[in-house]
């Protein structure tokens, strides 16, 4: 019954894969010495020539772009969206960055860094280097920038990331200027992905006479790049900034690889609106986008030569506000039932064939296939799976009540297939406007609906979607999580009780009856963070997924990908797993 219908109703819907690159998504390095599988784009003139290319835009020193709309911060220690992170790594530049083949390659750092034996200093050497602005950039800048993160003033969703580096007593980071172009990193513990959080936007510089002057009192953080003409040290600087409409971006002359930096200007169209964005592309507006409406996959996917798949690592969810209302009255043991009864209702198999059709995997955990255990092995295994991804959706319809009769609910049989329930459950469910979240949640919905539950969409633009989201105001809300680095722990740490990212609320906010207690997880995420056994860091983190997995919290829907267009003209354009795109040294011909 419900194939039938929600056929039917995807074929009328728009998807803008919750995937890296635009708005629409959760934001996003790799464990040393693992590739974090780059992915330079295809030169769609060389794949399948048998449909019609679209019309190209010939002006050879552009490269016009979609993404996202407008985005909710270009300060590198604000930002948390995958978005923002591609327009950060356009705009900044870091220690290290990723080169084409997703290696980890030095920026402003000379070699990769040098590791005292007990692997807790690191000492990294700088290029000479300047902001846009012409003035110096040494290593004071980091320390300067990495502190302003870790300020409780600044509110920086990444902050957390810094909780590797040691504290001295005034509670800075430890982290010694020898000279201008030397930064000397003493961490708590050896850390396996350290290199990579060098590469991160959290870790860039920003301009600290620019930040002050904008923000002297500390009460608006952001504000410095709130508007076009802000010092930067990337390929490109902001000249021109329409809000809501676009972005303009010209190459930065002293920039540390000017001289290899291959497109003159950047133009960014912020639109969410992904068939408006298609028509653009189609008329030669646009040379690449990363969204494309749901309903024209089928036409592309392995048919047009500018269609292509990018893998990413990562997993896109559902989550639950594990302080909602809803759950008043219940026992933690219970409103975990509750959950679990939900999560087994979600058909994943037709999301993803129906949805999201471009082979994605439906998610039986929540950290992704392939992500590294830190420990020279992979993190998933066949063992660790939380249930049946294949068959989720009715084929759990009675163990699915089974666990909410446990939790204090009766049902009536419809006859049809169906039940109603008592007492009635009604839920919220939260996305941004997308047609795509919309889809999985119309999906949901009728999954739902097979045992009573009403679920009521509620759709909202962006950047209200993130504060409510953030601020714990839904019952369920839709999630993605794109890896930072190449670590399981990347993937649960964001529940910690103090993460900016925690949207669960676990162990935040004010907690009713159900609540869990979340002191243990959060002392188990310490321990995987200060252990110098990999080994059992492994079964550490194993033990923390088991932990949120028990909560029911989270609902792994799929492991993404990411889809793009990029015109028959266009090359040189690359990506890494985590969702970041290199626009620098693409290029593009007349023809």
């Amino acid at each position: 019954m419900k194939k039938l219908a929600a056929t039917l109703l995807i074929a009328s819907l728009t998807l803008s894969l919750a995937a890296c690159g635009n708005s629409n998504t959760a934001s996003s390095g790799t464990t040393s010495g693992q590739s974090a599988a780059g992915t330079e784009t295809t030169d769609s003139s060389a794949a399948n020539t048998d449909a019609a290319a679209t019309t190209i835009n010939t002006d050879t020193g552009v490269l016009n772009i979609n993404l996202a709309s407008e985005p909710d911060y270009l300060d590198p220690a604000l930002n948390s969206s995958v978005d923002g992170g591609c327009l950060a790594v356009n705009s900044f530049a870091g220690l290290y960055t990723y080169d084409k083949d997703g290696n980890l390659t030095p920026a402003l750092a000379t070699d990769m860094p040098e590791i005292s034996d007990d692997e807790t200093v690191y000492t990294v050497h700088m290029i000479e280097s300047k902001w846009s602005n012409g003035e110096e950039l040494t290593a004071k800048d980091f320390v300067y920038s990495w502190n302003r993160v870790i300020d409780e003033k600044t509110a920086a969703d990444y902050a957390y990331l810094f909780d590797v580096i040691a504290r001295n007593d005034d509670g800075t980071l430890a982290v010694e200027t020898p000279d201008d172009y030397t930064l000397v990193i003493t961490l708590n513990s050896p850390c396996p992905y350290f290199n990579d959080l060098l590469a991160f936007p959290t870790f860039y510089p920003v301009y600290e006479a620019g930040v002050e002057e904008a923000d002297p009192d500390g009460t608006v953080p952001g504000k410095w790049a709130q508007e076009a003409g802000f010092v930067c040290n990337g390929a490109y600087t902001l000249k021109s900034w329409t809000h809501d409409e676009s972005m303009i971006y010209v190459k930065n002359p002293n920039y540390y690889d000017a001289a290899n930096v291959t497109m003159d200007e950047l133009h960014f169209m912020l639109s969410a609106d992904d068939t408006a964005t298609y028509a653009a592309y189609n008329s030669g507006d646009l040379d690449y986008i990363d969204s494309v409406p749901n309903d024209e996959i089928s036409s592309l996917n392995g048919i047009n030569p500018e269609f292509g798949i990018l893998d990413n690592l990562g997993t896109y969810y559902i989550g639950f506000n594990v302080n909602d209302p809803v759950f008043d009255g219940k026992t933690e043991e219970q409103a975990a039932k509750m959950r679990e009864a939900i999560s087994l209702l979600v058909d994943r198999q037709f999301i993803v064939e129906n949805v999201g059709q471009t082979g994605q995997i439906a998610a039986d955990s929540f950290v992704p296939e392939g992500m590294a255990d830190g420990n020279g092995g992979t993190f998933k295994t066949a063992d660790t799976s939380y249930y049946d991804a294949s068959a989720t959706g009715a084929g759990e319809l009675e163990t699915a009540k089974g666990l909410l009769e446990d939790a204090g609910y009766t049902f009536t049989d419809n006859g049809d297939g169906s039940y109603t329930v008592d007492p009635a459950i009604s839920m919220t469910y939260l996305t941004n406007d997308g047609t795509g979240h919309v889809a999985v949640a119309e999906s949901v919905q009728q999954d739902l609906a097979l045992l009573g539950i009403n679920l009521e969409i509620k759709s909202e633009d962006w950047n209200v979607f993130l504060e409510d989201r953030k601020n714990g105001n839904f019952t369920i809300a839709r999630e993605g999580w794109l890896a930072d680095y190449n670590d399981p722990v990347n993937m649960l740490e964001i529940f910690t009780s103090d993460s900016g990212n925690n949207d669960m609320q676990l162990g935040k906010g004010t907690p009713v009856s159900s609540s869990p207690d979340w002191t243990a997880y959060d002392a188990l995420i310490d321990q995987i963070r200060t252990t110098t056994d990999f080994a059992a860091r492994v079964d550490l983190m194993h033990d923390a997924e088991d932990m949120l997995m028990d909560t029911w919290a989270v609902i792994p829907i799929y492991y993404y990908n990411d889809v793009y267009m990029q015109k028959s003209n266009v090359t040189g354009v690359y990506a890494t797993i985590y969702g970041m795109k290199y626009f620098m040294y693409a290029t593009k011909s007349a023809q």
